[in-house]
């Protein structure tokens, strides 16, 4: 604790410098801060039976924290760097297992409770740019204030988080202000490439014109699945991420839809491979070796009805041939929900969200499960299938001036794991988040 008292006092410096950058039209340098801590509850449960990543049927409370410093600088010409700083401790309910839609976007699926701090991003961006029309860009996290052409291509390249640049959605994206849920933060079944707490290693490159965006990113893959080691073998294990985001208006309200593909290549295991090894207690890892992929796809699209009601939807599929490396045990994926700002009741900087998620898995990592296997996430030593469905509804409140807001959030989980025996489970959640 020692240490994260000593990062809160560093922040706390370096935010009193970022104020003063704040009149500046062209900012060289930025610093910005972030902590969110997040409480979840959930009642008793039914359940026949229990296997080793079940989720616990005992009514449980558990707690997580996040503090972040977002440092950039401009560089010389187009050139920016970012680094950040991060700590995080807590844990997720039942050890952040049993449940493929996580209810806490903010909970890492690692061991210890232990708050411990790691380099989150160390990135450096070259931009390139052309043309005469500009978009105004904020003082913002990660985000130097100035101009920028509407035409430009730029290269990054280090540490990042793929929801950095990829897969956003303006009303369902971050969980430290927006859902919760990990179905609801990305893509469901997108595998995206990290290690256990998020982060990657690759280059990404962007194509941006005024009225569309083109990406792409190549990354390091994990020795393991849900680890931090990365494979040295880059010509066997490597991802590439591809996307395209088209913005448009409809009656004057601004729209987005964004199609994202990818493709994993690594020492993946094989479900099918697995049951045929050993029917009666399959193990996927057993069967890992070079030369096994991942592909799939994910459409996200947002679009305001008016400045102060919006609606988004999301769908993803993967093969799901191979073990989940990276992200969580689903493989098709669909949701939707809605956003309301509180103008109409006099809280014009409130929020009101509510979203559905239907998640599912492929015939082999079904039969798989059913067999009794184990993933990195989920598995009940046994399975009734149904498709895992998820409601989430949040009020988040600002409690002062746009720098702390509380959040009172509930989700309701049918058949957690696609398990029709265990459940329905209740999550009651209360989120605290202060940047500055």
């Amino acid at each position: 604790m020692k240490k994260h008292l000593l990062l809160l006092i560093l922040l706390l410096a370096a935010v009193k410098f970022s104020f003063a950058q704040d009149t500046l039209k062209v900012q060289s340098t930025n610093f910005h801060f972030q902590e969110t801590t997040i409480t979840q509850y959930k009642p008793a449960f039914s359940a026949p039976y229990s296997g080793q990543n079940s989720l616990s049927t005992s009514s449980e409370t558990q707690s997580s924290i996040t503090s972040t410093l977002f440092g950039a600088a401009r560089l010389w010409k187009g050139a920016e760097a970012y680094f950040n700083p991060e700590i995080s401790g807590g844990a997720g309910l039942s050890k952040t297992l049993g449940i493929a839609g996580f209810p806490n976007g903010e909970t890492f699926r690692v061991g210890s409770a232990e708050p411990k701090i790691y380099i989150a991003r160390l990135y450096f961006k070259q931009n390139f740019e052309w043309g005469t029309e500009k978009d105004t860009i904020d003082d913002d996290a990660n985000q130097l204030a100035g101009l920028k052409s509407k035409r430009y291509f730029s290269i990054a390249v280090g540490k990042f988080g793929m929801a950095d640049f990829f897969d956003g959605n303006n009303f369902s994206h971050d969980p430290r202000s927006q859902f919760m849920n990990w179905a609801l933060m990305d893509n469901g079944a997108w595998d995206y490439p990290a290690n256990t707490r998020g982060y990657v290693l690759g280059a990404t490159a962007e194509l941006g014109q005024p009225g569309w965006t083109l990406r792409f990113a190549f990354t390091m893959v994990t020795t393991q699945a849900n680890m931090s080691t990365w494979d040295a073998k880059i010509g066997k294990a490597n991802t590439q991420t591809v996307e395209f985001e088209k913005r448009y208006a409809v009656d004057g309200q601004k729209g987005t839809v964004r199609i994202l593909g990818f493709l994993n290549n690594g020492k993946f295991g094989d479900y099918r491979e697995a049951i045929a090894q050993n029917p009666s207690a399959p193990n996927v890892d057993s069967t890992q070796h070079y030369g096994r992929h991942k592909y799939g796809f994910g459409i996200s699209a947002d679009q305001y009805i008016t400045k102060d009601f919006g609606v988004f939807a999301k769908t993803s599929y993967n093969d799901g041939h191979t073990e989940t490396w990276f992200f969580t045990e689903i493989d098709r994926s669909l949701s939707f929900g809605a956003v309301l700002k509180g103008a109409s009741w006099k809280r014009a900087d409130d929020e009101l969200g509510l979203a559905f998620i239907a998640n599912g898995l492929s015939a082999d990592h079904k039969d798989y499960l059913a067999a009794g296997g184990y993933g990195f996430l989920i598995g009940d030593g046994r399975l009734n299938y149904s498709p895992e469905m998820i409601a989430e509804l949040y009020y988040k409140i600002n409690a002062f001036q746009k720098k702390f807001w509380i959040t009172p959030d509930y989700q309701f989980i049918l058949h957690p794991a696609y398990n029709a025996d265990r459940g329905p489970v209740n999550v009651f959640g209360l989120r605290a988040h202060v940047e500055f």
